[in-house]
């Protein structure tokens, strides 16, 4: 696993950006693709052999105005501004003892957060911690899930699910997105240094193989936070689930993901898997 994730997010987002997007002419011969550092260094006010350091790790203390001139070259949007900024947390805290120390991820439920949980039946709703163990969740998720067999174990877990259990390629229909999703929620939630979080690296690499190994050593990605996930079911069929990813506050990486009808033939097939009359969720668009 690499301990420069924030070098490698820097040198992968200057080679997606074009000249062109850059305000700079692009020549007929130019063997890296994206940018060069010489011109991202300019633009940024930097040097190159500084630029050089950041994407080798060899530097891992920029300074905010060094990160916040980088977005502006690199064209990052909010989301990846802020993932960014994570990463270079993490990144200036790799040889900080106490993040070897990190508390194991929590089990337990705040008793109002499990009360939140349990007013939003019928509407699909789970609760995750860092490592994606599921914590809580409605009877509106659980008729949606255990038949595709992530309840199954003792200490479900929504990762290991989606990477381990040969089901879960054939229930979530863009797997490939939901398993990279996945990993982002990972690194996003957790320093990779923290060692609850490699032993589990360390058994999906041996459990998963090449699918999960891949993604996990490679550039770390932003989390989607909201979107349209599909699913096929094997009692309702096909079905299109507009989710929220809220991250809770004061609670060591917990989120809920609430998810909802977006489409009136998913309104239909979750009031017949959840035995109620129609009208019991209604549809969001996309």
């Amino acid at each position: 696993m690499s301990d420069n994730e924030l070098g490698a997010f820097l040198r992968a987002r200057r080679e997606a950006v074009t000249p062109t997007e850059a305000g700079l002419p692009s020549g007929p011969r130019r063997r890296t693709p994206g940018l060069r550092r010489s011109e991202v260094a300019t633009l940024a006010g930097i040097s190159v052999e500084y630029l050089t350091r950041l994407e080798q790790g060899r530097d891992r203390n920029p300074s905010p105005s060094v990160l916040g001139s980088l977005a502006d070259v690199l064209r990052l949007n909010v989301e990846e501004r802020l993932h960014l900024r994570r990463l270079d947390r993490v990144s200036s805290a790799a040889d900080d003892p106490c993040c070897s120390a990190a508390p194991p991820p929590g089990l337990s439920v705040r008793p109002t957060v499990r009360a939140l949980v349990d007013r939003l039946e019928p509407t699909p709703a789970v609760l995750l911690n860092r490592l994606s163990d599921v914590l809580a969740y409605t009877t509106g998720y659980e008729r949606i899930v255990r038949p595709l067999g992530l309840l199954d174990d003792d200490r479900p877990n929504l990762l290991r699910f989606v990477f381990t259990d040969a089901r879960a390629r054939t229930a979530f229909t863009e797997w490939d997105l939901v398993a990279d999703d996945q990993i982002a929620h990972l690194r996003s939630e957790s320093p990779m240094i923290d060692p609850h979080v490699r032993n589990f690296v360390d058994e999906l690499t041996v459990l998963a193989g090449k699918p999960f190994a891949e993604r996990v050593e490679g550039v770390p990605g932003v989390p989607r936070r909201s979107g349209v996930q599909s699913l096929t079911h094997p009692q309702v069929g096909a079905l299109r689930l507009a989710y929220e990813s809220l991250a809770l506050p004061d609670v060591d990486g917990q989120r809920l993901l609430v998810q909802l009808p977006a489409d009136d033939a998913t309104t239909a097939a979750l009031d017949r898997l959840n035995g109620r009359r129609p009208g019991g969720l209604r549809a969001v668009g996309d």
